[in-house]
């Protein structure tokens, strides 16, 4: 009987074990990503500024091939193993590559060679991916833009959008030539250019009708080709074999509500716009009869969402404001581009499994919305991070993968350089976003370049945390919960000065005053007309008391100052202690100070802090806590994705804080390593950014980091936000 009982006992945990396995919900995560300069030849200055535009796979799914217009070149990538990615080459061109298809193991690759606006031209490379080398050209009599391919790859569509110049009349149209579509034909994966048919355009839209500016295609099983004119706000449905133009219909407009309308450095969505363009980008076919757009509204739209239509014009499902609304919550809203929000550019559609998914690229906030067809209200899954502007995406069934191409390159400003970035699904959890926001008072808490963190007392995973001066216009001090997976951002306190939003705050840090408040450290900046100090702040968000730094300090002053504030001490005894990140005018190279200051007698003394030596880029501090014996200070460099190479946090015994009164002779303080924060700033997949700025131990012990995203502007967006645990046994 014991033997049956537990022979029982286990196949019901194992039938448990395999229930929970079925109906686990598999998910997307980043598990790589390509730097495209990875693929410049030997001898190339790695600087060379690099893209990666439209993206397609072989048909094994084995190899990624991206167009590289500002190299003239498409460029390989060997995904054999998605975690390990490794470079394919490339293929240079006489013009610039604009977009990239796949057949029967070769790339097709529509290269625009015009002279100039007014005489546009391209061609149709065939190219063998073995060798490397083109087989055969076709003139495409025009610029293109777009090439899709249909089901069984016998029929090729080219958008030839023969642009418009926006020097021209403000980009206004129309600017003649016309643009048209190419149709051409393939056998076995080989191109036909005696093929080719050209599709008359003029005439179908409302909008400049003698000036068409096609954008992008998709085939449907049906051999239809879906067309957009971005600019003239129109879809055209095309007969595939025979060229007929079977329907077109405006795109209509949309009216947003809920959204941020001015590029002010706040962030609030209480307005709208009414009857705005959509403007469509990509488009892609969900089955015959439905196909899916992205409005960018890249001219005079400013749409922000995406539109589900049938083939007779009628809208089946308008997102309005609701992707940007999701995309605000994880942190990823540019500010900067409020006049189109995030600009929906890229489309891709695939079935995994069971589910019908469709995957819409946000260019201007570095994100990919990943939802589910249901024929009816999409359901959105997952917000994916991307690199820099994402432009397109394929999806790979056959291997549950995903890959998107991200066009952006700051490398000669020393930022992020353009990526490729691969997603595997499966059964598990996402591991982006680490922290959301959600509302007050029913509005949208909008957040981003969050600068320094601080405990709330006797609450474990709760802390407080502000954002700097990308948000000038809306200083504030976050309360977050951690104890949720993922992070969530549950308060906001506006910090005011004489009953209005703050200006000339740059908060880098804050701690808790003890008593409701809290004590903030403003990094100064002249050239903006922001000081160096601190600041104290009531419970209710106004300031108190502004602190100048003295002269000692002033007059050495070089703009990177305190990137940290924290207290030591109990009452009258109570020190702030602050942490400047760089050298001043009378610092040693390789030290900079840790100031005191105590309220009390409002006395200032500093101590030195020895840097760590790198290479290249620069070296500073970003924060600095106090938790038991120690203070924690976070040191970093100023380099990002391969070149980083110093993210790391160092401890300073608080019984060797002894400050000395400024303007003589500093003591020397000892550190000691803590934690190499690379690991977790690779465990996401992406590359390594620059700015980890936040750092605290909370009333548990637990450490948490947090990392500035710059308010998305010239980044990917992204807020790492994740616990390094206990900081008892460090």
């Amino acid at each position: 009987m014991k033997t049956l009982s537990l022979t029982t006992a286990l196949a019901a945990v194992l039938a448990a074990s395999t229930a929970t396995s079925v109906l686990a919900e598999p998910v997307f995560n980043r598990v790589a990503s390509f730097a495209v300069a990875d693929n410049l030849p030997a001898g190339a200055d790695k600087k060379t500024t690099t893209s990666a535009e439209i993206i397609a796979a072989t048909e094994d799914g084995n190899m990624l091939v991206y167009s590289d217009s500002p190299n003239k070149a498409i460029g390989l990538i060997d995904i054999t193993d998605p975690r390990a990615p490794k470079a394919g080459g490339a293929v240079s061109f006489d013009g610039e590559p604009t977009s990239v298809a796949i057949a029967a193991g070769k790339a097709l690759v529509a290269v625009n060679t015009r002279e100039s606006f007014v005489k546009p031209s391209g061609i149709l490379a065939q190219v063998n991916l073995v060798s490397k080398t083109v087989d055969t050209t076709c003139d495409l009599g025009g610029q293109p833009d777009s090439i899709a391919l249909n089901k069984d790859k016998t029929i090729a569509a080219i958008a030839i959008e023969n642009e418009r110049d926006e020097e021209v009349n403000d980009g206004d149209i129309p600017q003649m030539p016309a643009g048209d579509l190419v149709l051409l034909s393939l056998k076995d994966g080989v191109v036909d250019c005696g093929s080719i048919k050209h599709v008359t355009l003029t005439g179908l839209a409302d909008v400049a009708g003698d000036d068409p500016e096609p954008e992008f295609v998709s085939f449907n099983s049906l051999d239809e080709v879906a067309l957009t004119l971005q600019e003239n706000n129109t879809i055209v449905i095309i007969d595939g074999k025979t060229g007929t133009v079977k329907s077109h219909l405006s795109a209509g407009t949309v009216n947003l509500e809920g959204i941020d309308t001015r590029k002010d450095g706040a962030l609030t969505f209480t307005g709208e716009l009414k009857d705005v363009p959509r403007e469509p980008d990509a488009v892609k076919w969900l089955d015959d009869n439905r196909l899916v757009v992205a409005n960018e509204g890249d001219w005079k739209g400013g749409a922000r969402g995406f539109t589900i239509f049938d083939k007779t014009g009628k809208v089946v499902y308008e997102n309005g404001a609701s992707l940007e609304r999701e995309i605000a919550k994880i942190g990823h809203y540019p500010d900067k581009r409020n006049k189109k929000g995030i600009e929906p550019e890229g489309l891709e559609a695939a079935k995994f499994g069971d589910d019908n998914l469709f995957f819409v690229l946000a260019e201007r906030a570095s994100v990919v919305g990943v939802y589910k067809d249901t024929g009816a209200e999409p359901q959105l899954l997952q917000l994916l991070p991307s690199g820099i502007s994402p432009e397109g995406a394929v999806a790979i069934p056959g291997r549950n993968l995903l890959a998107t191409a991200n066009e952006a390159d700051l490398g000669e400003d020393g930022g992020a350089r353009s990526h490729v970035m691969i997603y595997e699904r499966a059964e598990g959890t996402p591991a982006y976003p680490q922290i959301v926001s959600t509302e007050k008072d029913g509005e949208l808490i909008g957040f981003g370049a969050l600068s320094g963190l601080a405990p709330i007392k006797d609450k474990p995973g709760m802390l407080f945390a502000v954002n700097d001066s990308f948000y000038a216009s809306q200083p504030t001090i976050f309360t977050i919960d951690a104890t949720q997976k993922p992070a969530k951002i549950v308060d906001a306190l506006r910090i005011t000065r004489n009953g209005a939003a703050a200006q000339k705050l740059d908060s880098e840090g804050v701690t808790p005053d003890g008593e409701g408040g809290y004590w903030l450290a403003n990094e100064g900046d002249a050239d903006k007309l922001v000081g160096h100090g601190i600041v104290h702040v009531n419970e209710k968000g106004e300031i108190e008391k502004e602190i100048a730094i003295p002269a000692e300090l002033r007059a050495y002053d070089k703009r990177f100052g305190f990137e940290g504030i924290t207290s030591v001490g109990e009452g009258d005894d109570k020190v702030l202690w602050m942490a400047v990140q760089r050298e001043w005018g009378d610092d040693e190279k390789g030290f900079v100070k840790l100031v005191s200051y105590k309220p009390s007698s409002e006395e200032w003394g500093a101590v030195r802090y020895p840097l760590e030596k790198t290479e290249s880029g620069w070296v500073g501090l970003s924060e600095i806590t106090a938790y038991g014996d120690h203070a924690y200070i976070i040191e970093r460099d100023n380099l990002i994705g391969q070149a980083a190479k110093l993210k790391k946090i160092y401890r300073v015994a608080l019984a060797d804080l002894k400050p000395a009164k400024l303007g003589g002779e500093l003591p020397v303080v000892r550190k000691e390593e803590v934690r190499d924060l690379l690991p977790e700033l690779k465990s996401l997949g992406g590359y390594v950014v620059d700015k980890v700025e936040g750092f605290t131990v909370d009333a548990a012990g637990n450490g948490y980091v947090v990392i500035d995203n710059d308010g998305v502007d010239d980044s990917s967006g992204e807020t790492l936000f994740f616990s390094i645990g206990t900081m008892n046994a460090m």
